[in-house]
């Protein structure tokens, strides 16, 4: 596995939590956003302010442009985007307190921390915006937030992958769900109809890239590259050390096949 993923497992269990708590569910709930999605969007977008929804289907990439305009603004009506933000922070640090109980999280929030600062964020535009926030005091969402930070500048790099490789948003889950992670794991969480499914695959086979193990792993091979760069002199042997421990306890919140594309448990 190449350095920049294995990183990457490392620390994307931590911040996923706030994916599949049901404690963040709850702080999402409590501020009248009922329903998955709402929590969902609301939370990851509540970074760029009272956004509407062109920005979010840009940055987001792998969702339909018609599931994101069904909860962007109007969830604006329902809870401000600092009160968002609020819920999201609070859910998962509940989560993660459930989760890892009085682990010492010091050295690990430095680890990361310590990457973030060597981040160039030109061009990341949901890292950019997610290392504007403020950082919390508590420890555990203090954790959460730096790998926070540090997934979605991986995920800006994944998207400029995709689209050097001129794959959209639907062509990637296809690409994805004709190798390993199935269909009905990736459509139904990204939104797409049966026919913009089926356009997509047309448009890959045409090209005879469906199936494509070599695409993919240009993808991948471009998206660690790209990432690589935050862990520039560091120790991370000590690194993955420190944080694979917090990543396992964290897996089991997370479902074995998600849309994620972590390895499978």
């Amino acid at each position: 596995m190449h350095l920049a993923r294995r990183l990457w497992t490392a620390f994307e269990p931590i911040h996923a939590a706030t994916y599949f708590a049901p404690e963040s569910r709850e702080a999402y709930e409590a501020i009248g956003l009922r329903g998955y999605w709402r929590g969902y969007f609301a939370g990851r977008a509540a970074a760029f302010g009272r956004v509407g929804p062109e920005p979010v289907i840009a940055a987001f990439y792998g969702f339909a442009p018609s599931m994101v305009r069904r909860a962007l603004p109007s969830i604006w009506d329902l809870a401000s985007p600092e009160e968002a933000l609020r819920a999201r922070e609070n859910g998962v640090t509940a989560a993660l307190g459930r989760v890892l109980g009085d682990a010492d999280v010091t050295e690990a929030t430095a680890v990361l921390e310590a990457a973030v600062g060597r981040l160039d964020l030109a061009g990341r535009v949901l890292a950019a915006a997610h290392a504007a926030l403020p950082t919390p005091d508590e420890p555990l969402a203090r954790l959460w937030h730096a790998a926070g930070v540090l997934r979605e500048h991986r995920g800006d790099g994944h998207v400029a992958a995709l689209v050097a490789h001129d794959v959209d948003g639907c062509e990637s889950l296809v690409l994805r769900a004709s190798l390993d992670i199935p269909r009905e794991v990736l459509q139904p969480y990204r939104g797409w109809t049966d026919e913009e499914w089926d356009a997509a695959t047309g448009r890959l086979a045409a090209r005879g890239v469906l199936g494509s193990r070599e695409l993919l792993d240009s993808v991948e091979a471009a998206t660690d590259a790209a990432a690589l760069r935050a862990w520039a002199d560091a120790d991370t042997d000590r690194a993955l050390a420190v944080l694979e421990p917090l990543a396992r306890a964290c897996a089991g919140v997370i479902p074995a096949q998600s849309p994620l594309g972590l390895p499978t448990r």
